[in-house]
């Protein structure tokens, strides 16, 4: 068991160069909830974080993996909790007409998109994503493990080759309306999960508590931009992480696609943060 405990903030020895194991030890320890006063953890290699009650960084060698993930740690600890996460270029697309985005932004969204994948419970996906991209959505390019792996796919229109239903690599569910799903039924080695039919879809508040009911409270929307614009639309996302690769394509596929508003002063004004990510900035806004 990873220790939590009231800290001085003297105590600690300062943080080693590479604070994500020590991030790591964080998000497991105050899963359940953040615990009143300091929390200490210790990660790898001799890192070690101190937060404060209200999840400030107290100790160590502060720096941006700490200042990005540190808020994100606190304000999911002990709740269901929903980030959503697209990269996108200047003019707010995030692939190509056909499909393509391989890459829009750089290695560090790379990175950070796997970090995401390490920190939550489940990473989710829609149908569209999967037949475009064919992800593994697993964790490469870190520390961590996977998460369950969860394809949105309510009118059942992919097939089992893809590679989040053949590879085995990590446990995933493939959602659909219920009347399409049958008990037991599997896609590849993916198991199918029905969830009540709103409209031709599902909506998110039924897909989260679906996923709640299993144990999955931290849910990482990683795209595409429909499924994250559906979530966003319905109230569903806690954090919407947009990150912008200066980059101009002219055409193709949008971020963010919302109903129509009226007037600007009904438009979504959530407090944000602006962090630079390698090459690309990245916009980090409280949604609720």
């Amino acid at each position: 068991m990873i220790p939590v405990s009231a800290a001085d903030p003297a105590g600690p020895a300062p943080m080693g160069a590479d604070p994500w194991p020590a991030l790591l030890a964080l998000r497991r320890a105050t899963a359940a909830g953040w615990p009143d006063g300091p929390v200490s953890v210790d990660g790898a290699a001799g890192t070690r974080l101190v937060a404060g009650a209200d999840g400030e960084f107290i100790t160590g060698t502060n720096g941006p993996l700490v200042d990005l993930f540190l808020p994100i740690l606190r304000a999911a600890a002990g709740r269901p909790y929903v980030v959503a996460h697209l990269g996108q270029s200047l003019d707010g697309r995030i692939a190509l007409a056909c499909g393509e985005s391989r890459w829009v932004t750089g290695e560090a969204d790379l990175d950070h998109n796997h970090r995401l994948r390490a920190i939550a419970d489940a990473v989710l996906v829609g149908a569209g994503t999967v037949a475009a991209d064919d992800p593994q959505l697993t964790v490469r390019r870190c520390a961590g493990d996977h998460a369950v792996r969860v394809v949105l796919d309510p009118a059942r229109r992919l097939g089992p080759d893809f590679k989040v239903f053949a590879d085995g690599a990590a446990p995933t569910l493939l959602v659909c309306r219920a009347d399409l799903a049958r008990p037991g039924e599997r896609v590849g080695q993916a198991e199918v999960v029905g969830v009540a039919a709103s409209g031709k879809g599902v909506a998110p508040a039924d897909v989260l508590a679906a996923l709640a009911a299993r144990g999955l409270g931290f849910v990482f929307i990683e795209g595409g931009g429909v499924t994250v614009s559906r979530f966003l639309a319905a109230g569903a996302v806690d954090r919407l992480q947009v990150t912008v690769a200066p980059m101009i394509i002219g055409s193709g596929r949008p971020a963010l696609s919302l109903p129509e508003i009226p007037t600007l002063d009904v438009a979504l004004r959530p407090p944000t943060r602006v962090l630079p990510l390698g090459g690309d900035v990245l916009f980090d806004c409280v949604m609720r």
